[in-house]
């Protein structure tokens, strides 16, 4: 796992939009991450990738907040769904949290994404509430970490 560089912009674009684009059809509009400014996030440091041989295989956008580490954004190559990636990536979110002294994830994602929901309850996140966010329905969820 690395912090992702200037060079990395077209990579972790392409994998955004590699690892979203299928959820257009499941949710009726463009998934929230499609519209993110990867140019801005990787300049402010946020966003953490994972690559292989030959390509990027996911990314995790951390955002610090108040008493909370922001999982903002999980990608996983399509090709690479149920290797494990996507648990890395938020095991590594974990470490995160703990090394800057937070003592909790929060993350968002559409009601409709069942497959993220059910991995998320299965690592520990519980759903907090229900939200719209830019027209879109998303369940609020949140981990805390133990000491």
């Amino acid at each position: 796992m690395r912090l992702a560089g200037e060079s990395d912009l077209a990579a972790v674009e392409r994998l955004v939009h590699d690892a979203y684009t299928p959820w257009i059809e499941v949710i009726g509009t463009r998934p929230l991450p499609l519209e993110s400014d990867y140019a801005a996030l990787i300049a402010a440091g946020r966003v953490h990738v994972t690559s292989g041989f030959d390509r990027l295989e996911g990314l995790i956008v951390l955002v610090p907040e108040d008493g909370v580490l922001l999982v903002d954004n999980v990608a996983v190559h399509p090709d690479l769904h149920g290797k494990g990636i996507g648990r890395a990536l938020l095991a590594y979110a974990e470490e995160e949290a703990r090394r800057l002294g937070l003592p909790a994830l929060r993350l968002y994602t559409n009601v409709k994404m069942a497959a993220n929901i059910a991995l998320y309850e299965s690592l520990g996140y519980v759903r907090t509430g229900q939200a719209n966010l830019e027209g879109r329905s998303a369940y609020l969820m949140r981990k805390p970490l133990s000491p």
